[in-house]
């Protein structure tokens, strides 16, 4: 054990003893994360599709990831943030990667845009707190966002429970893009890819805007569905996806 980690360890001890918690992935007294759960949200990215737009993410939505999202989204626990936010720059620079190696979206070398999907006003008053932006302002990428370059021309329910009809035609019109992002080269960034419909839609209103979308990046995605493909994505065998570790 490394001096650094004995402090580590011996701030969290102490903490534990002032403000009890549980891990968010495993409910295991005295962490935020135990070490076996942050070794499970080591980021591994991913590239998906969404129609033509190509989608870095870094875990996939299931087991501690998923409930580790969980916690942190409907549990208030931004506790977690810190880890998170590794996964999701980890999905950031790859697809800033990529794009100055002209791989997929590839943005001519430009640096990316960060643009982040927006919350509903429900969303909000039911959280206190923007997720994806919290995570984003600690992920601390070298391109900065532009905040609120997208925003709801009209409040939207809740995609959780819909079915991918019922997400397409929830997002379908309902994000305006700022004129601020014509000659832009950007990059959606989002907490979870399900249906790939909100990316979608962010891609039309940026587009609309007169800006270009290079890609998009997710902390995590659903595991892919009958088909092995995201709506709207080309057809391939599940296998083929391209995964990045990333260290």
């Amino acid at each position: 054990m490394t001096a650094h980690t004995l402090v580590r360890e011996s701030l969290l001890d102490a903490a534990a003893i002032v403000l009890p918690v549980r891990c968010a992935g495993c409910r295991r007294p005295d962490r935020s994360l135990c070490d076996e759960c942050e070794a499970e949200l080591r980021p591994v990215t991913r590239l998906d599709a969404v129609g033509e737009i190509p989608v870095w993410s870094a875990l996939s939505y299931e087991g501690v990831a998923r409930r580790v999202l969980l916690a942190y989204k409907d549990g208030g626990r931004v506790d977690v943030v810190r880890a998170l936010a590794r996964a999701l720059r980890s999905a950031v620079a790859e697809a800033q990667r990529q794009a100055a190696r002209g791989g997929p979206g590839a943005g001519g070398g430009a640096a990316l845009l960060p643009v982040l999907i927006p919350s509903t006003r429900s969303a909000w008053r039911r959280r206190g707190y923007h997720p994806s932006r919290s995570v984003l302002a600690r992920a601390h990428i070298l391109v900065p966002p532009l905040w609120r370059a997208l925003r709801l021309s009209r409040q939207t329910a809740d995609q959780a429970g819909l079915n991918v009809e019922q997400r397409s035609g929830n997002r379908r019109g309902s994000f305006v893009a700022s004129k601020r992002l014509a000659g832009r080269t950007c990059l959606i960034v989002d907490d979870i890819v399900t249906s790939g419909a909100t990316i979608a839609e962010a891609a039309r209103a940026i587009q609309a805007a007169g800006g270009r979308v290079a890609g998009a990046a997710a902390i995590a995605r659903t595991p892919l569905r009958a088909g092995g493909r995201l709506q709207g994505a080309p057809s391939r065998p599940r296998g083929d996806a391209v995964c990045f570790p990333v260290s």
